[in-house]
């Protein structure tokens, strides 16, 4: 099966690739391009705006060829490349997000709506995978915090958890031809984690629209943490008051933990995480590595959040 690409709005819409990489070397804050809207297998007419925020690292960005082929997607196979491979036949519209529990005002929510609603911004984040790999991606999305302030918390939610799609006649790992997790993908912040400016409801990549392989049409980035906290094709948002349980944790709990917080002072029990290796560079003997930054580079953000608390415990 041939891999999917995301659907290409009008040239007269998006400024030229060649363009969209350079011109964050001269402009400031700003609008640039366009972002399609997704339709059944082809661009929509409508688009929406996109706004470049200050959110942005000054590194090498990684190609759009290895961000869309280079994959952790599961529920489409075990290889990096199967994502990409088997992933043409998701359909990521209509699609609807609940958010319920804790809220006063729990609903069902449509993705396009939503991408109208909120400010479409290009973020360029690092995002460092605990296999110890790592891409610099410029997304698209809006706040989690914005969703999560139009369903009005309770004081009494301290937790946020996260669950995606099910469709095994779609998506084959789920229909046990790549079995190797339950079913559905579940994840989990904390409230202050979920509420921060860098966590990210991402819709889009590179001015596009999210291919099916990177969590179309909706997936959670947040930067500071290991890349299997940000869950994919979002389908539910629970607020709650008691720890929810992810994946990865109840998969293999004496590898894997809650928090996830990227440390190059605590190893994997099998790897160490002191380096990563940058996905689509090159180096000397081979793919070039860097040295892996607490929190990812984030500390300034993000690190009182955790005062306190022993750091070492990651898994």
């Amino acid at each position: 099966m041939p891999a999917y690409r995301p659907p290409k709005i009008r040239s007269s819409e998006i400024t030229p690739r060649e363009v969209y990489l350079k011109r964050r070397e001269f402009l400031g804050a700003a609008t640039f391009g366009a972002m399609t809207l997704y339709g059944a297998g082809k661009a929509s007419a409508a688009a929406l705006t996109t706004v470049r925020s200050k959110y942005t690292v000054d590194e090498k960005l990684t190609p759009i060829k290895d961000v869309t082929t280079y994959n952790n997607f599961y529920e489409f196979g075990l290889d990096k490349g199967d994502p990409a491979a088997l992933a043409g036949k998701f359909k990521p519209l209509p699609w609807t997000i609940k958010v319920d529990g804790m809220v006063n005002k729990p609903g069902t929510f449509d993705i396009e709506a939503l991408m109208k609603e909120f400010p479409i911004e290009e973020r360029v984040y690092r995002m460092r995978c605990v296999e110890a790999w790592s891409m610099v991606i410029p997304w698209n999305g809006f706040p989690l915090a914005s969703l999560l302030d139009k369903v009005e918390p309770q004081g009494s939610a301290k937790y946020v958890a996260f669950e995606t799609v099910v469709r095994p006649e779609e998506m084959p790992g789920q229909a046990g031809l790549f079995q190797s997790l339950n079913w559905p993908y579940v994840e989990g912040l904390r409230m202050d984690e979920a509420r921060h400016p860098l966590a990210l409801l991402a819709v889009g990549l590179y001015g596009e629209t999210l291919p099916n392989q990177n969590g179309a049409p909706v997936r959670l980035v947040v930067p500071w943490k290991y890349g299997f906290k940000g869950i994919k094709s979002i389908v539910r948002i629970t607020l709650t008051d008691q720890q929810p349980k992810n994946t990865w944790q109840v998969t293999n709990p004496q590898e894997y933990g809650f928090y996830a917080n990227v440390n190059p002072a605590v190893d994997h029990p099998r790897w160490s995480q002191a380096t990563e290796r940058r996905i689509g560079e090159s180096g000397f003997f081979g793919a070039s590595r860097h040295p892996t930054l607490p929190f990812n580079g984030y500390a300034d953000e993000v690190a009182s959040l955790y005062d306190g608390m022993d750091l070492r415990v990651n898994f």
